[in-house]
Formats: structure tokens, sequence, C-alpha cells
């Protein structure tokens, strides 16, 4: 993409009521005024949340909202000129139950409050497959702990993914745990029978690149024993 595109984003992305883009300042010193205050501020209604991490152009957390209307979608990454398509095509559509919010997913803490979230999305993450890249997962244990405290009580986490290094990963962690538990894990959600929905029914550009080469696409879903049981 280059430079004047990322540019008239950026600037689009300011007029758009669906995005909204905090200072690193205001969330390291707790000024963030929507945490809390999601479904009385924003959405304007009961209904869960639900987040997609690193949401990329916002496909998935589109997808979701439209197959959900009862729920509540956030799409969350640091890259706004790739979100800028998932935001406008909302509007577009008139879903009043997605936004996404610009910044770095380690400060999540400080965009919601404990048991805020109903469901976490990681769809197609970076695997950063090398050992001393481990830190930047978004599924290690450092971010799972961070998951844990804003998930309300039976939430749970799903890892939708075409790197089976990433897959088995997280498989190991969770049997190496005593606070996660496994619901579901498929190898390769295409050729299987009685997948979760949301798990099959939504493709992103990407993921169809992938079941063109014929690659597996790999899914879990698990939750924190402490909250699920």
């Amino acid at each position: 993409m280059g430079s004047k595109n990322k540019l008239k984003r950026f600037k689009e992305n300011l007029t758009f009521d669906n995005v909204i883009q905090p200072s690193r300042e205001d969330l390291l010193n707790g000024n963030f005024k929507f945490k809390a205050k999601w479904l009385s501020e924003v959405f304007k209604n009961d209904n869960p949340i639900v987040l997609e991490l690193g949401c990329g152009k916002g496909e998935y957390t589109l997808g979701l909202a439209k197959k959900n209307p009862k729920k509540n979608f956030i799409g969350i990454d640091i890259k706004g000129a790739r979100f800028w398509k998932g935001a406008k095509d909302a509007i577009d559509h008139g879903l009043k139950n997605v936004c996404f919010v610009r910044c770095q997913i380690e400060l999540i803490l400080e965009i919601f409050q404990e048991n805020e979230v109903s469901e976490i999305w990681i769809t197609f993450p970076d695997p950063q497959i090398k050992s001393k890249r481990e830190k930047h997962r978004l599924i290690n244990l450092q971010f799972i702990e961070i998951y844990k405290k804003i998930l309300a009580k039976n939430g749970n986490i799903h890892l939708k993914t075409d790197s089976e290094f990433l897959h088995g990963y997280l498989l190991g962690l969770i049997k190496s745990t005593s606070f996660l538990s496994l619901i579901y894990s498929n190898h390769d959600i295409y050729k299987s029978l009685e997948v979760p929905k949301d798990a099959v029914e939504i493709k992103t550009f990407y993921e169809l690149k992938f079941l063109k080469l014929d690659k597996p696409i790999t899914y879990i879903q698990f939750e924190f024993i402490e909250n699920g049981k």
C-alpha cells in the first residue's frame, strides 16, 4: 500500500464513528473513557462483547457481526490503515454492532475492565516461529494471563490459523497448565464434520489463498477452568 493511500485511510478513519484511536499516553495514564462503559456509551445495549485481536482488515470481525446481530464485536489492531476497510464496510452495511480500536494488544487491560468481554477470536496471527520471538505470539502465557482478566465467566478464546506449529504450541500450553481447558480442537476444519459454524462459515482473503494451496486450516477453542467450570 502506498503512503498516499495510507494517509488517506488514516484521515478517513478520523471521520468514522465506529473507529476509536486512543493515544498510548492516555491508555497508560488510565484515561480511556470507554473502559467499563462499552455497552452503555458505545453499543447502547446489553449484548455480549466479542473481540478479534490483530484483526487486520477486519474481515472476521465483520463476518461475525453479520452472523450474530445479538452480539457486539470489536476489532483491535495497531495498523489503522488495514482495518479501515472493515470499518468502512460496517458503515456501508449499516452494522451498529461493530467498531474498531487502534492500539497494541498488550494494552487491552487499559481498554476493558475485568469480566467485560465474553469471547476472544485470534485469526491467522503471525506464528512467530523462532523461539526468541515467543514473547510476541498472541497466545503465549503472558498474553493468555491478560485475556483471563478481561474475560467474563464462561468466556472462551478461539484460535484459527494456517500454522500447524502455532496450533501445536497452543495445545501444548493447554495440556501443560492447570488453569486452561480444551473445548474443541481440529487440525483440518474443512475436511471434518461437526465443526463450529463460526469457524468455517467465514473465510478471509488470505484464508482463501491458503485453501487454494490445499493448506489445512486449524482451529482451537479453549477456556479457563476457574471461569468455565
